[in-house]
């Protein structure tokens, strides 16, 4: 008797992700980091959660070619010159509506607003893993919430980190 494939889906917290990485002085490569999560967590829909500024229209397309589901937000500038997408309320809307769907999420964020959700999909057992971006950095209210759940990006470096090709 085969096992039913799992079907998982992904969501990202696209500016959390980026921030930590770029943080550690390294590029994700997002095309690699797809395919991580489609082999190690059985990802198949990744929803990525983001500000949208208009000059990266390149960059969504990538994105989207790589098999990434953008949900985008309106952008605000703060005082200091940086960008702020606040998707945090969309990333949880969408984990719930698309809740009936998938066998388990995968949340990719060390942000601890999104502690009430990764404990709730704990408890329900639908929380396959909650993957941090950078272990040194992230909410220490998420320990708790995800338990035995949490894993890192940043150990997986050399395995994710985008490297130019050269000619």
């Amino acid at each position: 008797m085969s096992k039913k494939a799992e079907n998982n889906f992904a969501f990202i917290d696209g500016q959390n992700l980026h921030k930590a990485i770029k943080g550690l002085n390294w590029t994700l490569d997002y095309k690699r980091f797809r395919v991580y999560l489609k082999e190690k967590y059985h990802v198949n829909k990744c929803y990525m959660f983001m500000g949208f500024i208009p000059t990266n229209s390149d960059l969504y397309t990538a994105l989207q070619n790589f098999g990434y589901i953008l949900i985008f937000k309106p952008i605000l500038t703060n005082k200091e010159g940086e960008v702020k997408g606040n998707c945090d309320a969309d990333l949880v809307l969408h984990t719930m509506i698309e809740y009936p769907h998938y066998d388990q999420a995968v949340i990719v964020s060390g942000d601890g607003d999104f502690h009430s959700l990764v404990k709730y999909l704990r408890e329900k057992k639908k929380l396959k893993t909650l993957l941090i971006p950078d272990q040194k950095r992230y909410s220490a209210l998420l320990k708790p919430a995800a338990a035995e759940k949490i894993a890192f990006v940043q150990p997986h470096r050399k395995k994710l980190e985008y490297k130019k090709s050269t000619p």
